[in-house]
């Protein structure tokens, strides 16, 4: 597998257990690339849906994708705080300038006081039964949804209190590169 370097420009592409399409988000800056642990930042990217539609985000985000972790973690940059959207999914792969996951439906959303809730799990059992999810998915998802909530506690890798301080003056500093260029 080859791994996007600092810098760089990817898309990153979510699909879902069956294979189709779900979302891509245009353009994300890597600020940390290595075969495990990629790490990200975007800001008014335009994303396009499964089914054409598009829309652009709102604020700064920093991206976590562990490629031995069955999820991923959004950290959006918000004027009153840090929320933290994290998506229980496939451990990501790159390929061809994109990063891509499945993505399990399940999500926890994390306000700036570390409190947390689990969103979506009604989705989570339809596609369940409409994709076929094997039991050992099954396990692996819910068991990973169980670290998250450890992460989170335990103020752990993207919830850790110097990381967003960290990868945003990294993306910073790549802003400014581009500007000069």
């Amino acid at each position: 597998m080859s791994i996007p370097a600092e810098g760089e420009t990817i898309q990153i592409h979510s699909y879902k257990h069956n294979g189709k399409i779900h979302r891509v988000w245009q353009e994300t800056m890597v600020l940390k690339g290595t075969r495990n642990i990629v790490i990200g930042a975007n800001e008014r990217t335009l994303v396009t849906e499964s089914d054409g539609r598009t829309w652009l985000t709102r604020e700064p985000s920093i991206c976590y994708f562990h490629a031995e972790h069955w999820f991923n973690i959004i950290c959006m940059l918000r004027e009153d705080g840090v929320y933290y959207y994290c998506n229980i999914s496939s451990p990501f792969v790159y390929d061809n300038q994109s990063l891509k996951y499945i993505d399990y439906d399940l999500d926890v959303k994390v306000f700036p006081d570390m409190t947390y809730t689990i969103l979506d799990e009604d989705e989570f059992e339809d596609h369940k039964q409409q994709m076929n999810y094997p039991e050992v998915i099954d396990t692996i998802l819910h068991r990973n949804v169980e670290k998250l909530i450890s992460w989170i506690k335990q103020r752990k890798g993207p919830f850790a209190p110097d990381f967003i301080e960290v990868w945003t003056n990294r993306y910073l500093f790549h802003k400014q590169l581009r500007i000069r260029e």
